[in-house]
C-alpha cells in the first residue's frame, strides 16, 4: 500500500546537548561530587564555572516523605 495523499512521515532530529566543538577539538571541564548517606550529587561545568550537566539520585527522588530516613530511595 502507497503512503496516503496528506500525510507527511515526521523526520527525526539527532538532538545534541552541550558546546559545539570542531572536529579533533578538546572540550575541559570540572566534576564536583558530592556524596552523602542519602543523596549523591554530580555537577559537571565548565572551566569558567557555568553548569553544563547536573545529576542526582537518591533521597531527592522519593516522594514519601513519612517514611523513615534511610540510605535506600526504593
Amino acid at each position: 500500500m502507497g503512503p496516503r495523499k496528506g500525510q507527511q512521515t515526521a523526520k527525526q532530529e539527532q538532538v545534541s546537548l552541550g558546546p559545539q566543538l570542531a572536529e579533533g577539538e578538546l572540550n575541559f571541564g570540572v566534576a564536583h561530587i558530592y556524596a552523602s548517606f542519602n543523596d549523591t550529587f554530580v555537577h559537571v561545568t565548565d572551566l569558567s564555572g557555568k553548569e553544563t550537566i547536573a545529576r542526582v539520585t537518591g533521597g531527592m527522588k522519593v516522594k514519601a516523605d513519612r517514611d523513615e530516613a534511610s540510605p535506600y530511595a526504593a
